[in-house]
Parts: C-alpha cells; sequence; structure tokens
C-alpha cells in the first residue's frame, strides 16, 4: 500500500481532493487534518500559512493515476505531493483497500 499526501490552503479543496479521489477510486480512503501551521521559503521569503493536509491510500498500481490525478486539480502552484509505501499492512484492511479500488487504468471520472 502506498499512503501520499498533500497540503491545500483550504478546507474546501482538501475536502474536495480527498472526495474526487475516493470517488475515482484512486483512493481506497482520503482523510482531511487541520488545521495546521506550515513554514517555508517561497519566492525568496519565509512564509508561514495555515494548511489542511490531505492522507491518501492507495494501491501500487494506482500510485501515478493518483498523482496525476491531484496534481491536475490541486490549486497550489507547486503542490506538496510525498509517497511513501508502507510497511506493513493488515490483512482485512488491505483486502478492504483492494476491493474499493480500482487498479489503474480506472474508470473516467469527472471528479473535481
Amino acid at each position: 500500500m502506498i499512503i501520499a499526501w498533500t497540503t491545500t490552503g483550504q478546507r474546501a479543496d482538501a475536502e474536495r481532493l480527498a472526495r474526487g479521489a475516493v470517488e475515482a477510486r484512486l483512493a481506497a480512503c482520503a482523510q482531511v487534518e487541520g488545521p495546521l501551521t506550515s513554514f517555508y521559503h517561497f519566492e525568496g521569503k519565509l512564509t508561514q500559512d495555515e494548511e489542511f493536509r490531505v492522507w491518501f491510500k492507495c494501491l501500487p498500481a494506482n500510485a501515478s493515476a493518483l498523482s496525476n490525478w491531484v496534481h491536475a486539480r490541486h490549486p497550489y502552484q507547486v503542490p506538496q505531493w510525498i509517497e511513501v509505501s508502507a510497511e506493513s499492512v493488515g490483512e482485512k484492511y488491505l483486502s478492504w483497500a483492494i476491493a474499493n479500488s480500482t487498479p489503474a487504468p480506472f474508470p473516467t471520472s469527472n471528479s473535481r
């Protein structure tokens, strides 16, 4: 299983990405948390922003398609996108995730 995440500046954007990825069956589950405070350099200056994190749980076969889907709909010019492989996943949870995800190529979805 792959765990991927991004952040957005607005809860509505985070929820839109989370819901859309699950509706498209690219992610078995997506969770929104926040607000959280991020500190980073952007365009030459230190920035502090309130953001919302979206966690995606997906099958390895869907990781590239999920990344492309999120990047095409993300409001940021340079969105955070990080993927890690889960070292261990409960057997029942993995079975559920497989049953609720469509391996790429996936059905066309108009979810935005």
